[in-house]
């Protein structure tokens, strides 16, 4: 996830993205992106990279599924892989095309929601917690009690990422169940807690890198990766493990199945498995990535960052959201939904 709107966003007032040779239009997450990435990419294949931003996995989903986009590639997090396959809106890769495959580390080859990784190529990973600056709270903020209910120092103070899968589940978790939960007593207690937090949040808003750096939010619940620029530009902020339970994320690389310029996306698709290329990635947005080998090129401060290297007493509370089907899903949205008015 882990993943920002930003004014960097390169949208075109046409019906769709130009078709050309040395020409590749990537759909990301915003502020995600390396330049210096793409610079490189760019001087060494002759293929200009044109990058749109999104904020949100459903917004991704349903710009895809409207068609006319003109879009290659694609950067969907684990549980939404499953309905992106399931859609057809992305193709099954050609791994002869990808000499660097056998880069993916091991233990990201063969995941639940990509058997095989036949569909997609790691992109980064990271967790869904809190983001507290200690200077305004000095309480435990390895709990979701942070934003569901809110200390007295953070009431007005604290924002909540609109992204309906971690928060629904992470007050799930909190509440007692398991992500994806089917049990409407836990359900209705999530959905409790969270329409009774509410009041006391000043947003639901992206953004939060910026905002916790220049101390305009005091608190946030937010993505790991993000949390450490933050606190690189302001380091009272600290990043917090829900004990209750909190969500692992990879966001993964896909070739959409009505790709124009698949030639250069086949390309970039090898070239983000070099290891000193995914260590460029991950030296940007501040996330681990599934590239091995990439270890010695990753930035110094990384190596031992608390936002990256999950502290032992809290690494079994973390779990990769399952993608969420049938009622569990419908019961999600149905809380969501409230939760916006």
């Amino acid at each position: 996830m882990k993943r920002l709107l930003t004014a960097t966003a390169l949208l075109l007032a046409t019906t769709g993205l130009a078709r050309a040779e040395g020409v590749l239009n990537l759909y990301n997450w915003g502020n995600y992106t390396s330049p210096e990435l793409l610079a490189k990419f760019e001087a060494e294949t002759g293929i200009k990279v044109t990058v749109t931003d999104y904020d949100s996995n459903d917004v991704a989903l349903a710009k895809i599924e409207a068609g006319g986009h003109g879009f290659d590639l694609v950067v969907p997090s684990a549980n939404y892989v499953p309905i992106w396959v399931e859609k057809g809106l992305i193709q099954q890769l050609d791994l002869a095309r990808l000499p660097n495959h056998a880069n993916i580390a091991p233990e990201w080859r063969d995941v639940s929601w990509d058997p095989g990784r036949a569909h997609t190529i790691p992109w980064q990973w990271g967790s869904t917690g809190v983001a507290v600056n200690t200077s305004v709270y000095t309480g435990n903020i390895n709990t979701s009690a942070i934003f569901l209910e809110v200390p007295e120092e953070l009431k007005g103070k604290i924002n909540v990422v609109p992204e309906m899968n971690d928060i629904v589940n992470l007050a799930v978790m909190y509440a007692g169940g398991e992500p994806c939960s089917e049990d409407t007593a836990v359900l209705q207690k999530a959905r409790d807690l969270l329409l009774a937090a509410k009041p006391d949040w000043i947003s639901m808003d992206y953004g939060a890198t910026e905002r916790l750096s220049n101390n305009d939010w005091a608190a946030s619940v937010n993505w790991n990766g993000s949390t450490m620029r933050a606190r690189l530009a302001n380091p009272p902020v600290a990043y917090g493990y829900p004990q209750e339970g909190y969500p692992l994320f990879m966001d993964s690389v896909a070739l959409l199945s009505d790709a124009q310029n698949v030639d250069a996306a086949y390309k970039f698709l090898d070239f983000i498995m070099v290891p000193e290329n995914a260590a460029m990635i991950s030296a940007f947005a501040r996330y681990a990535n599934g590239i091995a080998g990439s270890e010695p090129f990753m930035p110094e401060d990384m190596k031992t960052a608390p936002e990256v290297v999950i502290p032992a007493e809290f690494a079994a509370a973390g779990v990769f959201l399952p993608t969420c089907t049938g009622k569990s899903q419908e019961y999600i949205t149905a809380i969501w939904t409230e939760l916006q008015k």
